[in-house]
């Protein structure tokens, strides 16, 4: 198998104080989190950004300050959400690739999301993947249910995404796909045989689906974005933790983990210039 890609998600949309006292909220929590996670060996950084009273955001200036103070420390990936809670407005979502990273959600369809509706139409979805080619961004295609990847296939037949895709399988949201083992292994079927992908599991199924996807040759995320918890009852105090957990596993496992330049590889990203600093 390819080597391991792990993905860590320190803050997303959802999580809050109030679900733990451990979620980085400010930009510098959020690069102190990602560079620790980095060091322990996450080669992607899934980011999400909050405003100075805890509240998602998709402001372009508090994303620079983030991704600044991750670049001025190390050499992941990082892969910036267009979603940003799931009541953003189209034009500040699409306004987050003119900071052209290397990476970004493409999230391939609407849904139920919790108590609210996560809108993502046919006509916006259109509009991002054109803004991804005009940038350069690799879309990381995120899918709650099987009918996002029909939709992805649809745009690929109209020219709007090309390959090398990559999908991220987002699995036990309440509204998508339950965290089945049944469920991941006819999603990962499902995809072009030469797509790589990643898969989530939310909440309890973390660890679970994780193990999954390492062993069917997928690739991970975690982080508080997914799961606040390390084990049943205990809290996890940094993004770290979680990902020297897989690392442990993964090589257990017999499979070895990615550095961010090794991912650009699996990935179909060019090397990034930026020199490594101890990891």
């Amino acid at each position: 198998m390819e080597k391991l890609i792990i993905t860590v998600a320190p803050t997303g949309a959802q999580t809050t104080r109030k679900h733990t006292p451990y979620v980085p909220l400010s930009p510098k929590e959020i690069a102190d989190s990602v560079y620790e996670a980095w060091q322990a060996g996450a080669a992607i950084a899934h980011i999400h950004v909050r405003d100075e009273s805890g509240n998602n955001t998709l402001n372009l200036d508090t994303y620079t300050e983030v991704v600044d103070r991750i670049q001025d420390k190390c050499d992941i990936i990082l892969n910036l959400t267009t979603a940003g809670g799931i009541d953003m407005k189209d034009e500040d979502r699409l306004r987050v690739c003119e900071l052209r990273p290397e990476m970004a959600t493409f999230d391939a369809g609407s849904m139920n999301f919790g108590s609210g509706v996560f809108l993502n139409s046919p006509v916006f979805l259109e509009q991002l993947a054109i803004k991804m080619k005009e940038y350069q961004i690799k879309p990381e295609i995120e899918i709650f249910d099987v009918g996002m990847i029909h939709n992805t296939l649809r745009m690929v037949k109209k020219g709007l995404l090309a390959p090398p895709f990559h999908f991220q399988f987002v699995l036990g949201v309440h509204g998508g796909m339950p965290a089945t083992p049944k469920n991941l292994m006819y999603l990962a079927e499902s995809i072009p045989a030469d797509a790589t992908w990643s898969a989530i599991g939310a909440s309890k199924d973390q660890l679970a689906i994780n193990t999954m996807s390492i062993i069917l040759g997928g690739h991970v995320r975690v982080g508080m974005e997914d799961s606040v918890y390390y084990r049943q009852g205990e809290l996890a105090q940094t993004n770290a933790q979680f990902v020297e957990r897989i690392v442990d596993l993964s090589r257990t496992l017999g499979r070895e983990v990615a550095t961010p330049n090794e991912a650009r590889e699996i990935l179909g990203l060019g090397k990034s210039s930026r020199a490594v600093l101890s990891n």
